[in-house]
């Protein structure tokens, strides 16, 4: 999906990921994170997020949760929204200070009491009972929680397995009963996904979702809520925070314009975010039929991919399709056409849009490209943990 724009906009970083694994220092199934690209492209989404009057809070399950792109997002953007309790925790240790949890996955009430702990700005909650949840979490902590109030969203529009939320004709009824709280402040509103890429242009557009968020908050407003947070995450980034300004947006929620792989990077190369990122496997074996078998582990199932590229001999082979119910040990190529010679162990590099943290990748960050000296400054699986 993104190899041509890493090609053309990033060659050092497929030179370097290329090396490494030809020189062993990091095996089969690996992303190799540009360390460098990573901060450059927070450096221009916080610039840009403050010329429109934007707030950021980054996002890093895509990246593997790394404590080293953690901390590098955060000397720029220094709050992040947390997916789950084990994310919370992973940026809080890594130096991110915590602008919102819960946005995507409700924070179970056991763990309320040490994620109170790591002060969150928000805590955003999908109904009634977790709003109580946190209000007595916060009640035994001897403080006021803001909490954000996730709007459900419009139909169509959610993504299986995300679904929840308060419906926009209960919201009354829901702020009279948390109102009630004594230990939780309504803060604001969220919603997921707010913005996507239109599937002919890649251009970022508002999502019916959005809508619906804009009029709930208007709802609280009416009720005396004032200076109210909007986060609208999904396909943030420099391209589309004009869009969030001016629907009213408070906050974006950047996470794959850290590393450039967006749709919209996908399709035009010259967006200011630079491509951080390939995925290095290797050939495991072939086919009788001559079809070549890479070895899995990072692919994701809405990736997306197109070829791969065998820098030994410069050969871009179309990627099969595989029906995500498959396990991912391997992933096929298609059979060489011209007669290319294709070996056991060549290095194959691919760059397609990824969710780390679901794999059993190994993610290999690597400092000094953007000045010419690569160093591998080490290894680290899925979540961020160091190998």
């Amino acid at each position: 999906m993104f190899l041509d724009t890493v090609l053309h906009r990033n060659p050092g970083l497929v030179d370097a990921a290329a090396g490494l694994h030809d020189r062993g220092d990091i095996p089969p199934d690996t992303y190799v994170m540009d360390l460098d690209a990573v901060e450059e492209n927070a450096a221009l989404l916080a610039g840009e997020a403050e010329r429109v009057g934007v707030g950021l809070w980054f996002v890093v399950k895509q990246l593997g949760r790394n404590p080293e792109l953690i901390r590098s997002v955060a000397r720029h953007i220094p709050r992040a929204a947390a997916i789950d309790v084990g994310e919370a925790r992973t940026l809080h240790s890594a130096g991110a200070l915590l602008g919102n949890v819960g946005h995507l996955s409700q924070v179970p009430r056991r763990a309320l009491p040490g994620l109170l702990a790591h002060r969150p700005d928000h805590i955003t909650v999908f109904d009634l009972a977790n709003a109580r949840a946190v209000a007595d979490a916060a009640r035994a902590a001897g403080r006021t929680q803001d909490v954000l109030i996730r709007i459900e969203g419009a139909e169509g529009t959610v993504y299986p397995g995300q679904e929840g939320g308060v419906p926009l004709e209960h919201l009354d009824a829901f702020a009279d009963a948390a109102e009630a709280l004594d230990s939780v402040r309504i803060a604001g509103v969220t919603a997921f996904p707010c913005v996507l890429c239109d599937p002919s242009t890649s251009l970022p557009t508002a999502t019916p979702t959005f809508d619906l968020l804009v009029k709930a908050r208007e709802v609280l407003a009416a009720r005396g809520h004032r200076d109210l947070v909007l986060s609208a995450p999904s396909a943030t980034a420099a391209a589309s925070l004009p869009l969030l300004a001016e629907r009213g947006a408070t906050h974006g929620e950047p996470g794959h314009a850290l590393t450039g792989t967006t749709p919209l990077h996908a399709l035009d190369p010259t967006q200011p975010e630079k491509p951080a990122y390939v995925y290095v496997t290797e050939v495991a074996h072939t086919l009788d039929d001559g079809r070549p078998a890479l070895f899995g582990g990072g692919f994701y199932a809405r990736s997306h991919i197109r070829t791969a590229l065998l820098p030994r001999t410069g050969a871009r082979l179309g990627v099969q399709d595989a029906p995500a119910r498959n396990i991912d040990y391997y992933r096929l190529l298609d059979a060489p056409a011209d007669g290319t010679d294709v070996r056991a162990g060549d290095t194959a590099l691919l760059a397609f849009r990824t969710q780390i943290f679901v794999t059993r990748s190994t993610v290999a960050v690597v400092s000094g490209l953007s000045s010419g000296t690569p160093r591998l400054n080490g290894l680290y699986d899925a979540q961020g943990r160091a190998l």
